[in-house]
């Protein structure tokens, strides 16, 4: 079950709020919990027990960790294998046996008999929580909490359980234990406008470019001409952000109606004049986790050499990329972002400065884009082709025609992406997502949301289109 879906629109959310709201407060998160374990185990029922049973023992080895000084260090590497055993197994057992397989061919063996193993819904975006839990409280950031109920709803909240963002633990604790203050009619308002944008973005923008666009990288690759082939991978840029900054602005709004304050997880990436601030701007959570767990820890910026600097780099981005899926594809992609992220550091940000925004945006834009050819091509070969073909300066004598719906949707998409670059837009976002509203305000913005939520209704009955595409995440 997706938050795009409607019987999560119409059955399972208005149950749940109905149910939360009916709840004392000292039985609310109890109601997150069940609802939360009933939403994952309707995607992946063959996996909840193991997920329940793998937070369960993290829970108490983590409790054991605070109390015991002489064991601290031992507790915290049984933690961390624990939770990236079942990460590295679950996600990337079929990526190393496929390579190993592949070696062993090229050295006539003979190949490594395996059953393919399945990927459950969410495991990097709840392992990457259950890390943050183990190395705050390690760290002595934040206590434990004390129920595992309360961690359980941590982990497995269904707001951000499958598609982020990633809530650092000491950011939300105290919210587990006491959030009244923040369950205003005002934050629930606020958080339903937030849901209905980020549910608009995903139906009506993102679903809509995403149809066209596997059409085009379905096509043969004689039939892609550079036109199509720009077309298309402007459209997944597109595509990819208006649905994944959608599912965020959904979790975000889910959780301030039940008194979460969530973290923002993007901030209008495709303005940006250099690699470095894209990364700053796009999944801004898992930004942090890496900066934050994997970066300082490595060293940071304090280290003796640049080129220490440039190998702490490269291995966060080559490790960002294979978190995203396990494939030489999202590997080459993280190189490719940490390739330019030590340009920057080189020369590169130098004379993006000077150039000026006008120069800058579209410069990395494009930087973006050709590292979305790989993102979106799995196979190698494949995405090499249509980098040629993108550079080609070939066009055919009958191009691709695009019906009307793409054509508007597309230019919605290229207008609300590059907004913020101008004062008018930077009002609008400040208006609608930073402001408070007087009760006129409050009744006019209700009800456009309604009828964005009716129109989105619509598209899903009319439609089978509505693709998960964080799944393998």
């Amino acid at each position: 079950m997706v938050f795009s879906h409607i019987l999560f629109l119409y059955v399972f959310l208005p149950i749940f709020l109905l149910t939360y709201h009916l709840a004392g407060r000292s039985l609310r998160n109890y109601v997150i919990l069940l609802f939360s374990v009933l939403f994952y185990a309707w995607g992946a029922p063959g996996f909840i027990f193991l997920v329940l049973i793998s937070l369960t023992i993290n829970y108490y080895i983590v409790n054991l960790l605070h109390q015991n000084k002489q064991y601290r260090q031992h507790l915290l590497t049984l933690s961390i294998v624990i939770n990236l055993g079942l990460l590295g197994y679950f996600k990337y057992a079929n990526f190393f046996i496929e390579n190993f397989n592949f070696l062993l061919e090229s050295l006539s063996f003979n190949q490594v008999k395996w059953t393919r193993i399945a990927l459950p819904i969410g495991i990097s975006f709840f392992t990457f929580q259950s890390l943050t839990y183990t190395l705050d409280v390690y760290r002595k950031v934040h206590k434990p909490l004390d129920r595992l109920s309360d961690y359980l709803l941590y982990i497995l909240m269904f707001p951000q359980l499958i598609a982020g963002p990633i809530v650092r633990f000491n950011t939300i604790a105290d919210d587990i234990k006491d959030r009244s203050m923040n369950e205003t009619a005002e934050n629930k308002l606020h958080g339903l406008y937030r849901f209905v944008i980020g549910l608009s973005k995903k139906v009506l923008v993102a679903n809509v470019l995403g149809e066209q666009v596997d059409l085009i990288y379905s096509m043969p690759s004689a039939q892609i001409d550079m036109v199509n082939a720009w077309i298309a991978v402007i459209a997944y840029s597109f595509q990819i952000y208006f649905d994944f900054s959608g599912y965020s602005d959904m979790a975000i709004g889910l959780g301030r109606m039940i008194g979460f304050k969530f973290p923002e997880n993007f901030d209008n990436p495709y303005n940006s004049g250099s690699i470095s601030e894209f990364w700053r701007r796009w999944h801004i959570t898992l930004g942090q986790f890496m900066k934050y767990y994997l970066y300082i820890p490595l060293g940071g910026n304090r280290v003796s050499s640049h080129s220490r600097l440039y190998i702490n780099l490269i291995v966060v981005f080559l490790l960002s990329g294979l978190w995203h899926g396990a494939s030489w594809n999202f590997v080459i992609w993280g190189a490719w972002h940490g390739l330019f992220l030590i340009l920057d550091r080189i020369f590169l940000l130098k004379i993006l400065e000077k150039a000026g925004k006008w120069f800058s945006v579209p410069f990395t834009y494009l930087i973006v884009l050709v590292g979305w050819v790989f993102f979106r091509i799995e196979d190698l070969s494949a995405a090499l082709t249509y980098l040629d073909k993108m550079f080609s300066f070939t066009i055919q004598a009958s191009p691709e025609r695009f019906d009307l719906q793409f054509i508007i949707t597309l230019a919605i998409g290229f207008l609300f992406a590059f907004l913020t670059l101008t004062r008018p837009g930077k009002k609008l976002e400040k208006l609608t997502f930073y402001s408070s509203y007087n009760n006129t305000t409050h009744i006019a913005v209700f009800l456009l949301s309604i009828l964005l939520l009716v129109i989105c209704s619509a598209y899903l009955t009319a439609s089978d289109f509505n693709p998960f595409i964080y799944f393998r995440f």
